[in-house]
């Protein structure tokens, strides 16, 4: 990784800093995924540590439209960009870019008399067939997650963790058995199913929390496997070969006894530590994660040119430690951001 040189702004006051409310920019008087209601947040995308409701008006973009107001209520005062396109707020001038999380998921670009920032939000750079992929943006300063900020994290190509899914549910259906995939209701489950549309068109199963945002991504275009809601299945259906598509809470609870025989298993970036999937007893785990790997952080980091970058959320002092090392001027800023919970 390339040095940077002296920072150019040293003079000026921070253009997003940390408040009781969340990351506020004085000069646009806006807050940025705000966890405290505010009179105008700008969102970057629609999991519940980034958009929490109670703010007066809300701007994000176009594309997570959907999502967004299933999260915050149909009457929420949103108003939506197109990715890239520019808009005055206060002294500032803020964009939308794509940030490859999940649908409508975007970086937040601010700039303001020459300055330019970059609020990242949460990120990935692997390919996935259900969002717009990551836009490079420079800046000169960068705020990034760090939720797989040490070096053991480091992704394999998602269409290979399909193919191991694929193959998992194919030996559950010979064996007779379920395949109960858990995974995280926004943006995993859908990716699944994405993924897994490449491969076959068997239908599957999904969780009540899965299938409302199911329908969000099919609205806006997105090509998945067809799916059909658990408790629609008729009464005493077998479930015997079936993927069943989940959120962790559902885990060990009594929703699990119609199943009959199942297998379970966890796609997760935390499956990469070896005793993960032991330890939550699952039968199997899938290593697959809507975040940024290690290489792909340091690799967000060097092509934005930015002269300072603030690490948030996740291993955001090995990240900031490391980046110092290499001669950056980096450190970590504190959020309650969760990133990719392991609960």
């Amino acid at each position: 990784m390339s040095t940077v040189g002296v920072y150019p702004f040293q003079d000026r006051p921070p253009l997003v800093s940390v408040t009781p409310q969340g990351l506020f920019c004085p000069p646009g008087n806006f807050h940025i995924d705000p966890w405290r209601p505010v009179e105008r947040a700008l969102i970057t995308h629609a999991h519940g540590d980034h958009a929490r409701g109670g703010s007066q008006r809300y701007l994000a973009a176009r594309s997570g439209q959907g999502l967004l107001h299933k999260r915050l209520g149909p009457g929420t005062d949103l108003a939506t960009l197109e990715y890239g396109e520019r808009l005055t707020v206060g002294d500032t001038t803020v964009s939308f870019h794509p940030a490859g999380h999940v649908l409508g998921s975007a970086q937040i670009r601010i700039e303001h008399r020459g300055e330019v920032w970059i609020v990242s939000g949460d990120y990935k750079r692997t390919p996935d067939p259900t969002c717009t992929p990551f836009e490079v943006v420079r800046c000169d300063t960068l705020i990034t997650e760090a939720t797989f900020g040490l070096p053991i994290y480091r992704w394999d190509d998602p269409r290979r963790v399909a193919e191991d899914i694929l193959r998992w549910w194919d030996g559950n259906r010979e064996a007779g058995r379920a395949s109960v995939l858990f995974c995280y209701a926004l943006g995993k489950a859908q990716r699944i199913l994405g993924e897994l549309a490449r491969l076959t068109d068997r239908p599957a199963l999904v969780h009540g929390a899965v299938n409302g945002l199911v329908g969000c991504y099919r609205e806006a275009g997105v090509k998945m496997l067809p799916t059909q809601l658990v408790s629609e299945t008729e009464k005493g259906a077998s479930f015997a070969g079936a993927l069943v598509l989940a959120p962790p809470s559902a885990g060990g609870s009594t929703w699990m006894r119609r199943f009959g025989e199942y297998a379970t298993a966890f796609a997760s970036g935390w499956m990469r530590v070896r005793g993960n999937r032991r330890r939550r007893g699952f039968d199997r785990g899938f290593v697959l994660s809507d975040h940024a790997d290690w290489p792909e952080l340091l690799r967000t980091v060097e092509d934005t040119q930015a002269s300072r970058v603030l690490v948030t959320h996740g291993y955001s002092d090995p990240l900031a430690r490391y980046l110092r090392e290499k001669g950056l001027d980096a450190a970590p800023l504190s959020t309650p951001f969760e990133g990719e919970a392991e609960d």
